[in-house]
């Protein structure tokens, strides 16, 4: 028997573990180098990166920023860097950026898409971050602070958009005196927000079209008889019988009604901004007046046909059935063409249905059929258990739908859902070929064919696709956000 010499009495201290088990090394030999094909595809991906910079930077880097056409920035560039060297003219967009934003809108009137653009991030809070007092007061304060900047930054850039320096500060301070109460609304009572959310629609529209101030409050006053008709019907009929009564209610009020008591108020008390036409819509504003709206309306249609294509009704489900796979079937482009050419052969004579309007319907009703699979998806995935959780409880139909199953059915189909969101933003540049100005073909095809810039290519569209690609982006970004906040059975 050996006889041991040697007892340690203290542990040994921690050592770090060997380099190829930690830090770059580790996740590039697990990650990159995992096996031959991984680390054969890596490398040749190295390479293509290695390439496409190598012929991108220069390009990138000796970009022209001040110039007054395309002919002189490749002068510029030709004195700069020698003959032969190429860069981007981003002169372009420094001339032009104007109209990538809001189109043909009148220039001195850039202040109203501009407040209206702010309004809407702190109309949002509340629903995208509901009772959080810190998230919707940062909100609120950083949208304050830049709206102040861009209005400053506009005025400085375009004097004409001030009728007077005093106009022009008058105005400042109201816009600073507005979003100012609405920060401290926000910290206060965040909840109380939710007014501003319900009313913008009509804020928004007013600030953009203009016209009468009647129109947005007959507008809402349409939706205000609605709730009233709802609220004394329900009871007696159910909530489906009352809520087609509302709907019928605000119909002949919007319909029959509304024109005459708005036309009568507005004889009596003119109150009215410029009106500005359709036809001058154009760029981002363009595509966030179609896509916000579409996002908005699509989504809470998309949930009433996924659960009438579940319904046991069978009126209700053909219906359904009907108009998703109707829309489904059909491309978007043909929708846009029968918003712009054969929709207003169906209106009776001399109605002027406004063209912005027509394509908002239809890429809502195309946006809410493919919403409505994506929510159906997430009904479907519940457990049969949820729904007799709800009957032993003793919950009606719309009481379990509300309470307990399509919270949870929509936070299954949230990927789904902000993917269509995504797409849907994306699909506003179609809107083009119905002769609208969106950013991607209807404005660069403007710009590009004004002399001074005939012949420029890739500035104009890396220019609209970053500002694509940051909108949806932080759309993804806060999809993600939302899963992890709502993921509570993993905790």
């Amino acid at each position: 028997m050996t006889k041991a010499t040697f007892v340690r009495k203290e542990m040994l201290p921690p050592q770090e573990a060997p380099a190829s088990q930690r830090g770059a090394i580790k996740w590039a030999r697990e990650n990159l180098f995992s096996s031959p094909l991984n680390a054969i595809l890596t490398i040749l991906g190295l390479l293509t990166v290695v390439l496409l910079v190598k012929g991108a930077l220069p390009w990138l880097l000796n970009g022209v920023w001040e110039a007054g056409s395309l002919m002189e920035c490749r002068e510029i560039i030709a004195a700069r860097h020698g003959e032969g060297a190429t860069g981007a003219c981003w002169a372009m967009v420094r001339e032009r950026w104007h109209q990538y934003l809001f189109g043909f809108y009148p220039q001195p009137l850039f202040w109203r898409p501009t407040l209206a653009f702010a309004l809407m991030f702190v109309a949002l809070a509340p629903v995208l971050y509901l009772g959080n007092r810190t998230v919707n007061t940062i909100m609120a304060g950083v949208v304050t602070v830049l709206t102040v900047l861009a209005l400053i930054g506009i005025s400085v850039a375009f004097p004409q958009a001030i009728a007077g320096a005093d106009a022009g500060v008058a105005a400042l301070l109201a816009v600073v005196i507005v979003l100012g109460a609405l920060t401290a609304v926000a910290w206060l009572a965040p909840r109380k927000l939710m007014i501003l959310t319900l009313l913008y629609p009509a804020i928004g529209f007013y600030l953009l079209w203009g016209g009468s101030i009647w129109g947005p409050i007959g507008a809402l006053a349409g939706f205000a008889i609605l709730a009233l008709v709802y609220s004394l019907t329900k009871g007696q009929l159910g909530v489906v019988v009352g809520t087609g009564a509302g709907v019928v209610a605000a119909m002949v009020w919007w319909l029959a009604v509304q024109s005459h008591i708005t036309g009568a108020l507005h004889s009596l008390l003119p109150f009215s901004i410029t009106h500005v036409d359709s036809d001058e819509f154009g760029g981002f504003l363009l595509a966030f007046v179609i896509g916000v709206t579409a996002i908005a309306a699509s989504l809470p249609m998309g949930i009433l046909l996924a659960l009438g294509r579940r319904s046991d009704m069978p009126l209700i489900k053909a219906l359904s059935v009907g108009f998703i796979e109707f829309i489904r079937g059909v491309p978007l482009i043909t929708m846009l063409f029968t918003a712009s050419l054969l929709l207003q052969y169906f209106l009776p004579p001399r109605t002027n249905f406004d063209l912005i309007l027509r394509v908002i319907i239809l890429v809502t009703f195309f946006s809410a059929a493919y919403i409505a699979e994506v929510v159906r998806g997430g009904l479907a995935a519940l457990p049969r258990g949820q729904y007799e959780a709800a009957d032993a409880l003793g919950l009606d139909y719309w009481q379990a739908q509300r309470l307990i199953i399509m919270p949870q059915a929509l936070k299954i189909s949230i990927p789904g859902i902000v993917s269509s969101f995504i797409g849907l933003f994306k699909d506003t540049t179609l809107v083009a070929l119905v002769g609208l100005h969106d950013p991607l073909q209807g404005v660069t095809k403007v710009v590009r064919a004004a002399i001074e810039w005939k012949g420029i290519y890739w500035e104009p569209y890396i220019f609209v696709g970053l500002i694509f690609f940051a909108c949806c982006f932080s759309m993804s970004r806060y999809s993600m956000y939302l899963e992890r906040k709502l993921k509570r059975d993993h905790r």
